[in-house]
């Protein structure tokens, strides 16, 4: 029979917010559009705190995650946004060093979706399921997005989205690794040459 206590974790998030709501002040008249007009797409992996790597405040800039930090089309699409209508003129991809998207493939996962719907584990060189059984072959018609090469991928993700059609072209795109180990952000200066604004734009 399920639990229907709160999560030790739900009451942690609950009594956090409680503690942030209460000193907010000032913060409620923030603008829509982030204040220093940029915009970061990054990877979801915990380690990453975009608000101290990047010295970020509360409406200061816009950050899109994911897993990977790639320029999905859900990822290009909040760029869009962020640029047409929020005002946004410079964008930053940032990957970072010991991703976990590098340590699979898309047959891997697809695998190990089909087997269980649980969480894998992985010892250092291969992933397998505890549980087996329960599972949908639905993740073999997804595109996961694995990363093979560190560097390459923030080049590839940065060219993507310079190539879009609905990107401005005067956009200045960067493309950064995060070095998990020092904190560093690290220049892929093939990826902010392919950034860089195309001739002739505005």
């Amino acid at each position: 029979m399920p639990d229907d206590k709160p999560s030790r974790v739900l009451n942690e998030v609950i009594d956090a917010n409680s503690a942030y709501a209460a000193q907010f002040g000032d913060k409620k008249d923030l603008a829509l559009p982030p204040a220093r007009g940029f915009a970061i797409l990054t990877c979801m992996d915990a380690r990453l705190d975009p608000a101290k790597y990047a010295g970020l405040a509360e409406g200061d800039a816009h950050v899109i995650r994911n897993a990977g930090g790639r320029a999905t089309d859900d990822a290009i699409r909040s760029l869009v946004i962020s640029h047409k209508l929020l005002g946004t003129k410079e964008w930053f991809v940032i990957h970072h060093t010991n991703c976990g998207m590098e340590l699979f493939s898309d047959e891997i996962i697809g695998d190990l979706l089909e087997d269980n719907l649980e969480t894998a584990a992985f010892d250092g060189k291969a992933w397998s399921n505890p549980k087996h059984g329960h599972g949908s072959a639905h993740g073999h018609f997804l595109k996961w997005h694995t990363i093979a090469d560190g560097d390459g991928s923030v080049v590839q993700d940065v060219r993507r989205i310079r190539e879009h059609p609905l990107v401005a072209p005067h956009i200045p795109i960067y493309g950064y690794v995060y070095d998990v180990t020092s904190g560093r952000l690290v220049e892929v200066e093939a990826a902010t040459a392919a950034g860089k604004p195309r001739r002739g734009s505005l």
